[in-house]
C-alpha cells in the first residue's frame, strides 16, 4: 500500500487548499480513508474520514462546514476541500487507510508521507 499526498502550501487566512492523496498498490476502493493532521510540538490528530462508499463522512468539529473529504474510486484518489482556513489550520496533513472504519478511534493501517499546510494571518 502506497499512499502520496499532495496539495499543500502557502495561504492566507480565509483562503482554500485542496490536498490529495494518490493511492497505489492495493484496491482503493476496499479501504476507508482518513485525513489526519500535525502542528509542530502536538501530537498527530484526526481530521476527516470517509468511507469506501464515499456515502458516509466523518469530521472532528473544528473543521465542521468548512472542509470537505471526498474520494473518487475510479482515479485511486482521495481528496480534502479546505476552505475559510485559519492559521490554526497549520500542519503537516497525512493520509491514511482503514479496513475497520473512518472514525477518530479506527485503527489506519498504511499512512502516506504528509504534505504541509501553512496558513498565515
Amino acid at each position: 500500500v502506497q499512499l502520496q499526498a499532495c496539495g499543500g502550501g502557502l495561504v492566507q487566512a480565509g483562503g482554500s487548499l485542496r490536498l490529495s492523496c494518490a493511492a497505489s498498490g492495493y484496491t482503493f476502493s476496499n479501504y476507508h480513508m482518513g485525513w489526519f493532521r500535525q502542528a509542530p510540538g502536538k501530537e498527530r490528530k484526526f481530521v476527516a474520514g470517509i468511507a469506501w462508499s464515499g456515502r458516509s463522512t466523518n469530521y472532528v468539529d473544528s473543521v465542521q462546514g468548512r472542509f470537505t473529504v471526498s474520494r473518487d474510486n475510479a482515479k485511486n484518489t482521495l481528496y480534502l476541500q479546505m476552505n475559510s482556513l485559519k492559521p490554526e489550520d497549520t500542519a503537516v496533513y497525512y493520509c491514511a487507510a482503514s479496513t475497520n472504519g473512518w472514525g477518530p478511534r479506527n485503527q489506519y493501517d498504511s499512512w502516506g508521507q504528509g504534505t504541509q499546510v501553512t496558513v498565515s494571518s
